[in-house]
């Protein structure tokens, strides 16, 4: 459910362009992330950094696009939000004593400190690819190309990547050696 809400203004955004074109869905990605961030501060009386910054950007570049009448702006924005989760996930490495990863799912999963740092590093080269792959597509194809490859092809590498890094966490979780066997 956190995935779909997630992803909900980039999911406007294609429908929109769609349905009219990349001005109007580049307004509704503005007003849908600043109603993202509007429902996380009703419901939680605050708001993380990450959305923030990601609104923002949509806001400042969204608004570019808009006053300016030039898609580029927009076309940039998924590039600088993946290249700055790898410098928040990169530099969380040697900030503080926990990874950013392990900050945010450490609750939920026991890890070796370095695995924590191996996912990190894994996460922060994902990133990094994302953002270039999002400039080679948006660069070197028509823009109806692009917003399909925004909502598909990101969340689908999204997907897949996640889904290698559960993979690949499950052969390191510690396992309870409290639980009860079961003898027949």
């Amino acid at each position: 459910m956190k995935l779909l809400f997630d992803f909900l203004p980039i999911l406007l955004f294609f429908v929109a362009y769609k349905m009219a074109d990349i001005y109007v869905a580049t307004g509704i990605l503005i007003v849908a992330t600043l109603a993202q961030v509007g429902w996380l501060w009703l419901r939680q009386h605050r708001v993380e950094k990450l959305p923030l910054i990601t609104a923002g950007l949509v806001l400042v570049l969204g608004g570019a696009t808009l006053i300016l009448h030039d898609p580029i702006f927009v076309k940039w924005k998924p590039t600088i939000v993946n290249w700055l989760f790898a410098a928040a996930f990169l530099g969380s490495r040697f900030i503080g004593q926990k990874t950013l990863l392990e900050r945010m799912m450490g609750g939920q999963l026991e890890l070796p400190a370095q695995i924590w740092v191996k996912l990190t590093f894994a996460w922060v080269l994902f990133f990094c690819v994302l953002g270039a792959l999002n400039l080679y597509v948006a660069f070197s194809f028509d823009e109806n190309t692009w917003v399909n490859f925004k909502l598909f092809g990101m969340l689908g590498l999204t997907v897949l990547f996640v889904l290698a890094q559960a993979a690949y966490m499950s052969r390191h979780l510690k396992l309870d050696d409290e639980a009860p066997s079961k003898e027949s």
